[in-house]
């Protein structure tokens, strides 16, 4: 997913920005929802996205933040997974030099 967002702790950022690139893998039994093709049975990804965008939504200084805020709302509200991974990637961060991103993975 990504998203145009404004987490920094410098405040340009804070005003104009940046993009931002979040990746979610989700570990549930997902053999009902292979049999039966019905999304009743599978993981709701509106419902993940949804949680993502609204946490991307909350500026903050670090992304370590950002992260561990979607993690702790996707454990919450998202029922029947047994596992989460989530990356989070702040491209072309002001750090002096052409740099793609900075990521900071969190699993639990």
């Amino acid at each position: 997913m990504e998203f145009r967002a404004f987490h920094g702790c410098l405040q340009h950022e804070k005003v104009f920005g940046n993009q931002f690139l979040v990746s979610v893998t989700m570990y549930y039994d997902g053999e009902k929802a292979q049999m039966s093709d019905n999304l009743d049975d599978a993981v709701n990804y509106q419902l993940v996205y949804n949680i993502v965008k609204t946490e991307m939504g909350t500026p903050s200084n670090l992304i370590e933040n950002v992260a561990c805020r979607v993690l702790n709302t996707l454990k919450a509200n998202v029922i029947g997974v047994k596992k989460w991974e989530i990356e989070l990637s702040k491209l072309n961060p002001p750090l002096g030099n052409k740099i793609e991103k900075v990521s900071v993975f969190l699993e639990s």
